[in-house]
């Protein structure tokens, strides 16, 4: 059968592993932009290109696998991508099934590539059913990649970033360098080969409009992040903290396109942090008000780079929603996770935001390394007194690709046995230890944490007041769903 696509790029998920029942009604189903433009600068370079999100369509590896052979490419790469540090790989169960069924079911070659394989690489190629492994940010790899499968050739030692076998020996090449000019890699996504229609933004972010959360777009106005946090491993495609911005102008096209092309109001910015070069963020700012856009964006910021002074125009471009990564109240367990805060900036900051009628949400962690019962409950005491709009309750994890990963394999603590289960909402997840506490008792404050929070009578008045009854059911709605959690069940027993 003859090639009909050099490309296809797969986006692979499955809603009911990572989140189980929360993922039927409650959990977004985000647009996967990175996988989109890197379809837009392969087709901007002359290769045709197709993109199969099986996440979104909610289709079984075999079903991906027969679309991939009804297109017939020369290469299927599945992008495990992630927006947020856990979204990797905790889809590389999932995105080994598919490649699986790829490699029995087509003659096409098979790469994978996005944050954890960028962590993992070796790992990642010695486990996968996968010819290669994309270590980094892609568009430089496949590039000559796709050039020389195109051209039948089986030498691979000039594709920066690519790990292959060569008569069963593990080779790797050096990574591609960054890319320099985010315009030209970034250029306007590929929407039209994604299913548009069946995106849909967060519960909370359309708190205002619950009844419409789609259609749903996500936009990158940077990449990577200047920061070191312990758990994070955000920064793994890009070998090392920094931060490259798209311009203002193409950002702000990309935003039009999203709402004259596809009637799209609810915008993620996907960045790690958006709010902090100021004059590129409030350039954004500007021209999305010059436009007068009826938009609801929510974006990520951090309380010591969020200018007060800024919240009324942030507002005005329809930036509705700001997400914090207070992550914990105690001074010591947050330095030792090298994010260094005091507790009344937080506060103060949280309170002038809402006063901006902008809304929070607050992202905590517990079981950070230096957490004890006490410092937990100091977290929980003090995400109660803030009373956010929404909140993320989350246990300190050892993503790879960050450091808690590298101490965690140092020192030889009990990780996930499947990839799925560095889910925060999957069955078989499993914490990080802290110093003190065993991670059965940091998961087991974490779900009652979140039980509290949103049960307690003064956050559901809260949400009334400011959003409707019927939010506020929807909140005890999502409240009567307790996660299953396997290593809590062993203590029951």
């Amino acid at each position: 059968m003859q090639k009909t696509f050099d490309i296809v790029l797969i986006n692979p998920g499955d809603r009911k592993q990572v989140y189980q029942d929360l993922g039927n009604d409650y959990s977004a189903i985000e647009p996967p932009f990175w996988i989109a433009v890197i379809a837009a600068y392969l087709r901007n370079k002359g290769f045709s290109v197709a993109i199969i999100d099986a996440n979104a369509e909610n289709i079984s590896p075999d079903e991906t696998a027969e679309k991939i052979r009804n297109i017939n490419p020369l290469l299927s790469a599945v992008i495990v991508y992630g927006s947020q540090p856990s979204a990797s790989t905790q889809n590389m169960t999932i995105a080994g099934r598919i490649l699986k069924s790829i490699k029995n079911n087509t003659d096409s070659k098979v790469a994978v590539g996005g944050l954890h394989p960028s962590a993992l690489p070796r790992k990642t190629l010695e486990e996968e059913s996968a010819d290669f492994v994309i270590e980094g940010e892609a568009p430089y790899t496949l590039v000559p990649l796709l050039n020389a499968l195109k051209h039948g050739e089986s030498d691979y030692s000039s594709v920066p970033g690519l790990w292959y076998y060569e008569n069963g020996i593990v080779k790797s090449n050096p990574r591609a360098e960054l890319i320099k000019n985010l315009d030209e890699f970034l250029p306007v996504a590929a929407w039209d080969l994604l299913p548009m229609e069946k995106y849909r933004a967060h519960n909370w972010h359309c708190f205002d409009d619950l009844e419409h959360r789609m259609p749903y777009g996500a936009v990158y106005t940077s990449l990577g992040c200047p920061y070191s946090c312990t758990f994070c491993c955000i920064n793994a495609p890009f070998g090392k903290p920094g931060i490259r911005y798209r311009s203002p102008e193409l950002v702000v096209k990309e935003i039009e396109v999203l709402v004259k092309d596809y009637g799209i109001k609810n915008i993620k910015i996907v960045d790690e942090l958006f709010i902090l070069n100021e004059s590129h963020y409030m350039k954004i700012v500007d021209l999305l008000t010059e436009r007068g856009y009826d938009l609801n964006i929510w974006a990520y910021a951090r309380v010591d780079t969020l200018k007060i002074e800024n919240l009324e125009k942030i507002k005005k471009a329809g930036i509705n929603w700001l997400a914090l990564g207070i992550e914990s109240a105690n001074p010591d367990v947050r330095d030792g996770a090298d994010k260094k805060m005091r507790v009344r900036d937080i506060k103060n900051v949280v309170s002038k935001i809402q006063d901006a009628g902008i809304r929070v949400i607050g992202n905590y962690i517990f079981g950070l390394p230096d957490d004890t019962l006490e410092t937990m409950q100091e977290t929980l005491d003090m995400a109660v007194e803030l009373n956010c709009e929404f909140a993320n309750f989350y246990c300190a994890m050892a993503y790879p690709g960050s450091k808690l990963y590298d101490i965690a394999v140092k020192e030889g603590w009990m990780l996930p046995k499947e990839w799925h289960n560095f889910s925060q909402h999957s069955y078989g997840m499993l914490p990080l230890p802290t110093k003190s506490l065993a991670a059965e008792t940091v998961l087991e404050f974490r779900d009652n944490a979140f039980h509290k929070y949103f049960e307690n009578p003064r956050y559901l008045n809260m949400v009334e007041r400011k959003f409707g009854k019927a939010v506020k059911e929807h909140i005890k709605g999502m409240t009567e769903f307790r996660l299953k959690r396997e290593l809590l069940e062993k203590i029951m027993r």
